[in-house]
């Protein structure tokens, strides 16, 4: 009986290591330089000797709010980086990307595969329904598949740099190291997120 319990017991063990081996990949995107491998990060471009375009992308799990603050960071953090005193926002936009995706439920798609004469309609609180004339509950068809929605953000601006004190009459305007002294202890790092 004992030797019986023991396959069940490892792949047991198994399955809950790997699922927190996964949930280890499963974190916003931490404050990092973009790169081909990475879900998201910062870059910047150099336009002219004092113009400079900077963005930070989020994955799925990053709220638009770390997103935007991010950019504001990598901004002051250029700014320093290059030898100059603040920048001045001279244009922003944060883009969502939204992807829905949608996946059979349990009970799979029925006697006839996945055709059957239906429906599809539009209700502004409810969603995409819809109704099959063989059966009494219109609506049973949708409760057999999971939906879900992804969105991603990614933050853009156009920063011009300068040296000195910011100009005190643009609003737009950001001393870099007060921006990093204020929203630095906020930053997660690659190193911190493990």
């Amino acid at each position: 009986m004992n030797n019986l319990k023991r396959p069940r017991i490892a792949a047991l063990a198994v399955a809950l290591l790997g699922s927190v081996a996964l949930s280890g990949c499963m974190t916003a995107t931490p404050y990092q330089p973009a790169t081909a491998s990475s879900s998201g990060g910062y870059s910047d471009q150099q336009i002219e000797s004092d113009r400079f375009q900077v963005s930070f992308r989020g994955n799925s799990l990053t709220a638009r709010e770390t997103v935007e603050r991010y950019l504001l960071f990598r901004a002051a953090e250029l700014t320093v980086q290059k030898g100059f005193d603040h920048f001045i926002l001279v244009s922003k936009d944060t883009e969502k990307t939204s992807e829905t995706y949608r996946t059979p439920g349990a009970f799979g798609p029925g006697p006839w595969g996945y055709w059957s004469p239906r429906w599809r309609f539009y209700r502004p609180r409810y969603g995409w329904r819809s109704w099959d004339p063989f059966f009494d509950d219109p609506f049973w068809r949708d409760r057999d598949w999971d939906y879900r929605t992804v969105n991603r953000y990614e933050a853009m601006a156009e920063i011009v740099v300068g040296r000195g004190p910011k100009p005190t009459t643009n609003v737009r305007a950001f001393d870099a190291r007060e921006v990093i002294d204020r929203i630095g202890p906020t930053i997660v790092t690659p190193t911190e997120t493990r």
